[in-house]
């Protein structure tokens, strides 16, 4: 019988690192393919680093049945500038100068040493070659996972560890890349290992899952052979008092036919929209249409706000209003907002800085406002790690302390892009309730973005479709 390919064997993690109540026990067989599935904070992320021989073990043996360098990791809730080998802030794909200036697809691409035949093989299978000349900060959620696949492909990867590969994805590009996986899945040699919250979105190549949970890993089971996971129970949810009275405005946000055009390429053509007081919106569209643009310009991060006939909350843009007289309205979160708050700050603190409207916390909050960040922390079940560093938290831990931060002001808008990305079904159907609680609110206003039907909140009543190119 051949040598495993990765054997985590009765391993222990060392006291400073110890997470797992059991010892670990894990084994990758030649042509196995693996799906990691448990829900947020179970330990996916502390096993796959254990067994990238990034933590260290107390006991126990770590053995890989290849030479070093043959296991690579892809994260994509990472950073651009984990991408791009650069400096990446929040705000920055909405500057077109800094966008001009930043690394191309074919310059970075280029500088990795890899047979030639190989290069052309995977540019070939991942279409590659149209994005060559664009820069990294501008690749769509699609672009830029087929990116990081050839560059961690270009090293001659024995082992591909890929974490939650279908967040942000559309239906159409959800299927694509699962089609790509299964042809890397056949490129002989290249075996994959999957880090997942649900069983919903195990590809059918996967042979074989390990569950976390309860501070465990499981045993290995067949694919095939799995029980399907247990429905969660609707959960009743309270929500912290009201702060202030409803804003005083018929129309929160008015756009008159907005256009955006980046280079030669026209982002948003001539749109005209209108959220009024109270609505709540579905904003739909494959990647690449526009909604992150559209989000940008209504939450004051882009410059080209200025240049449009944009009205919000009673107040045309560029008549002398600040961004942070517009950004007190509004409770926001996203992906881009995930990928560059990453603060070694209590996650209260993180959860408090919503008052402000920082990356970060730079004012000190008072009483009531950290009483506010632990109370919603509370309503969405991690009161518990108010004081542990956001850093210290899993993706999705994280994802749930920026939600608390949407709300703790009590916006009278909600601009909610891909919230529940790498959520577990538990906690989405909490945040769903917590959502569909404070929208009943009067006043309040809503536009919600997400890829999944199932996870637009019932409060949703209204939708704004966009398509690619304008």
């Amino acid at each position: 019988m051949p040598e495993p390919v990765i054997l985590l064997e009765s391993g222990l993690l060392s006291e400073t690192a110890s997470f797992f109540a059991a010892p670990l026990d894990f084994r990758l067989e030649v042509g196995e393919h693996i799906a990691l599935v448990g829900p947020n904070g179970s330990g996916k992320t502390v096993l796959v680093e254990t067994l990238l021989g990034r933590r260290a073990l107390r006991s126990g043996r770590l053995r890989y049945g290849f030479s070093g360098g043959g296991i690579r990791y892809i994260a994509f809730h990472e950073t651009y500038n984990r991408a791009e080998d650069g400096e990446y802030y929040y705000q920055q794909r909405w500057n077109s100068c800094d966008s001009e200036s930043a690394p191309r697809v074919g310059e970075l691409l280029g500088r990795m040493e890899s047979d030639p035949a190989l290069r052309e093989e995977l540019y070939g299978l991942l279409t590659i070659r149209p994005l060559l000349d664009k820069p990294v900060i501008m690749l769509s959620s699609g672009e830029l996972r087929k990116f990081q696949i050839v560059r961690m492909l270009l090293t001659r990867a024995r082992v591909l560890v890929v974490d939650n590969p279908f967040i942000g994805l559309d239906a159409e590009a959800r299927v694509l890349l699962n089609e790509l996986l299964e042809r890397l899945a056949d490129l002989a040699g290249l075996q994959l290992i999957l880090v997942l919250s649900s069983d919903e979105d195990i590809p059918p190549f996967v042979t074989h899952i390990y569950r976390l949970g309860d501070r465990r890993l499981g045993p290995k089971i067949p694919a095939a052979g799995r029980r399907p996971e247990p429905v969660p129970q609707p959960v009743a949810v309270t929500l912290p008092a009201p702060e202030g009275k409803p804003l005083e405005c018929e129309e929160m946000v008015k756009l008159n036919r907005v256009t955006i055009r980046y280079g030669g390429r026209t982002i948003l053509d001539t749109l005209d929209w209108t959220v009024r007081t109270g609505e709540k919106w579905a904003l739909a569209g494959p990647n690449g249409s526009g909604k992150s643009t559209l989000l940008s310009l209504i939450s004051a991060d882009n410059p080209q706000a200025y240049a449009q006939d944009i009205v919000l909350f009673g107040r045309r843009r560029g008549t002398g209003e600040s961004i942070w007289e517009i950004k007190r309205h509004i409770g926001y979160v996203s992906s881009e907002m995930h990928r560059s708050f990453l603060k070694d700050i209590p996650a209260v603190n993180m959860a408090a800085s919503g008052y402000f409207d920082s990356l970060g916390l730079y004012e000190t909050p008072s009483a009531a406002q950290l009483a506010s960040a632990r109370a919603w922390m509370e309503a969405f079940g991690i009161g518990s790690l108010a004081e542990r560093s956001f850093l210290r938290l899993s993706s999705g831990e994280q994802r749930i302390v920026l939600l608390a931060r949407a709300f703790v002001k009590d916006p009278d808008l909600l601009i909610l892009d891909e919230p529940l990305n790498g959520l577990d079904a538990a906690n989405k159907g909490r945040a769903k309730a917590i959502i569909d609680a404070f929208c009943s609110r009067p006043g309040k206003a809503m536009i919600y973005v997400s890829h999944y039907e199932s996870d637009i909140p019932r409060c949703v009543t209204k939708r704004l479709e966009l398509r690619r190119n304008g």
